[in-house]
């Protein structure tokens, strides 16, 4: 896990202010605190191997995702949702979609 975390983490040098940034961006100790603070990290496997990695700290009426992951508009989330899923129209109206930051860029470079 440390090694997606911090390999993802490479992704936002330079976007992660200079005063938060450090190397390894996420260092073992610090791992074990967020999991001792609460926040559960669920992974993706191919083949057996961890291949993505999601942190998702739930405080009640909020949830933080971790790893870099912004709210898309709703426009752009009613469309995502239309084009991968089936599900109803009320279900896209009350859904909330997040992309990461290469799936941001990948977008910039269609427009």
């Amino acid at each position: 896990m440390l090694a997606i975390i911090n390999d993802a983490a490479r992704a936002y040098r330079g976007v992660i202010p200079t005063d938060r940034w450090h190397e390894p961006y996420m260092p073992a100790e610090e791992l074990a605190k967020e999991i001792a603070d609460g926040v559960v990290f669920w992974v993706a496997e191919q083949e057996g191997r961890i291949s993505a990695v999601m942190g998702i700290q739930d405080k009640g009426d909020v949830a933080l995702v971790r790893n870099g992951f912004a709210l898309l508009p709703s426009s752009e989330s009613s469309r995502l949702l239309k084009t991968y899923w089936s599900i109803p129209a009320r279900q896209i109206e009350t859904s909330v979609v997040l992309a990461n930051g290469r799936w941001m860029e990948s977008q910039e470079r269609v427009r």
